[in-house]
């Protein structure tokens, strides 16, 4: 393989200390096994501390994390322009790395972690042109993947400065850079948990670590409602991201005093 792969973590690091605030049937697949020590069902005692609910899933705050909700179109207008959308991930930001977090619908007796991963190195190798490698992780079964990454004159040109300087010249010159991508997935109870890592945590061992430790404390909440599998999880906007837009949104409709200070909004980390 042309690519490699982060340090094995020798142990997990507690970076997300527990707080006082919170006292059907598919092809070929894994069978689902107990979940061990996260991520958690909704039903299991699992560990308390400050989380952010989503809905679909909860997704442990702590300190230097960001938070981000990625919406789908699910309506346009005439010229093609988005005007209504849906959740579709959430986004944790930790650093210069990224983790993308999604669940699905899955059968009761089976999983579809397997299967998905069959079709996701399928993807990448003939659409995407890129390598794949099975690797054993933390959670399981995970693919690392190197995709090649367009470098166009317009994408350089929406790149902040500081990280253009960093790309070499060869990469430049041939139009591309290889980007390299973690696929984590985890088989619940009627659901299936996928994450997607990106940045400095695929060599960084810290930042991985703080991302793992996100990962093994999300909670799903699967719901009692009869869905097919692979149909995304419904997912909702938390107090904290509505209380927040309503505050910025009053703010730009006063007109404030310019030596009074205005209200302030607290970044969710």
């Amino acid at each position: 393989m042309g690519f490699r792969r982060r340090r094995e973590a020798e142990a997990p690091d507690e970076n997300l200390e527990p707080t006082d605030e919170q006292s059907d049937e598919v092809e070929e697949t894994e069978e689902v096994a107990a979940v061990e020590g996260g991520p958690w069902d909704s039903e299991d005692a699992y560990p308390e501390m400050q989380r952010l609910d989503f809905g679909a899933f909860q997704v442990p705050v702590a300190q230097g994390l960001g938070f981000q909700v990625n919406f789908e179109a699910t309506e346009v207008d005439e010229e093609g322009n988005p005007v209504n959308g849906r959740p579709v991930a959430v986004l944790v930001q930790h650093s210069e790395s990224m983790l993308q977090i999604q669940a699905f619908a899955a059968p009761k007796r089976s999983g579809i972690w397997a299967e998905i991963r069959r079709e996701t190195s399928q993807e990448i190798v003939e659409q995407g042109g890129g390598q794949v490698q099975d690797e054993e992780g933390p959670f399981g079964p995970e693919l690392l993947a190197m995709i090649p990454a367009p470098l166009t004159p317009e994408v350089l040109e929406q790149m902040p400065p500081e990280l253009r300087e960093q790309i070499p010249a060869e990469f430049i010159e041939q139009g591309w850079a290889p980007q390299i991508i973690r696929f984590l997935g985890v088989d619940g109870p009627r659901w299936f948990l996928q994450g997607v890592v990106q940045g400095a945590a695929i060599e960084d061992e810290e930042q991985w670590q703080v991302l793992e430790d996100v990962f093994r404390n999300i909670v799903v909440n699967r719901g009692e409602q009869p869905m097919p599998p692979r149909e995304l999880l419904e997912l909702t906007l938390p107090q904290e991201f509505t209380e927040g837009a309503e505050a910025e949104e009053e703010e730009a409709e006063e007109m404030l005093d310019p030596f009074e200070r205005g209200p302030e909004i607290t970044e969710v980390r």
